[in-house]
């Protein structure tokens, strides 16, 4: 993104940011006691090159969520990720639903390469792979199950896109009775700019977007399941 585009939108976020704390948005929803680690669509086909879906910044989110699951997996937390995948692509009715219509969904075939998770960060044996159809992690899965079946209270999100099954996800999540931190280096798009208005809209309203270092920080707190609250 050019330094003229972060500029604009530095000087914009400066003003809804005002507005938005003198009617009481901007509030910060807090680290929880038990969280999970989320990857959302960080398959090949949101994270390699040459696909339609491929995102910006992968240099700095593949390295980023691989420290997450690092320090997820010293701390014991659950660990989900997520791609989306169709069966029936071809023809009429699919599981595509109306999305098709809009995004090439039906390059997205279930059991491809295309749609398996990216081997720099390719989950182990005991870590939960969720195969969803449509952008919310949680939407028509057993994900809340899941989660709740743990003692979860936060969710620690990591993925592509942020306008799109990021978002989605997030605003699902606090939805459910769980606490969303977006971890802002791990998380992207295709378009920069949409990334930094979604981040800056989803900290004012839906969860709390928050650097790598601090997420670091809290997973170290985690002991066997119980650590303190983090503020």
């Amino acid at each position: 993104m050019s330094d003229e585009i972060q500029d604009a939108l530095d000087k914009i976020f400066a003003i809804d940011s005002a507005l938005y704390k003198e009617r009481g948005f901007q509030r910060r929803i807090g680290f929880g006691k038990r969280p999970a680690l989320l990857n959302i669509d960080l398959a090949n086909a949101w994270t390699r090159p040459g696909n339609a879906f491929f995102c910006d910044n992968m240099d700095v989110i593949i390295p980023s969520t691989q420290a997450l699951l690092k320090a997820s997996r010293a701390a014991g937390i659950p660990i989900v990720f997520t791609t989306t995948a169709y069966n029936v692509t071809q023809g009429d009715p699919t599981d595509m639903g109306l999305w098709h219509k809009k995004i090439p969904a039906e390059i997205l075939q279930a059991g491809s390469e295309t749609c398996a998770i990216d081997d720099r960060i390719a989950p182990l044996e005991n870590e939960m792979v969720i195969e969803k159809k449509r952008a919310s992690g949680f939407h028509g899965t057993y994900l809340a199950g899941f989660l709740r079946a743990q003692d979860v209270d936060t969710v620690i999100i990591t993925g592509v896109t942020m306008a799109g099954c990021v978002r989605h996800t997030t605003e699902d999540a606090i939805a459910e009775g769980f606490r969303p931190i977006v971890v802002r280096e791990a998380v992207g798009d295709r378009v920069p700019a949409v990334t930094e208005w979604n981040l800056f809209d989803i900290d004012a309203k839906f969860g709390d977007v928050e650097p790598l270092s601090r997420v670091l920080d809290y997973l170290a707190t985690v002991e066997s399941g119980s650590q303190r609250d983090v503020a």
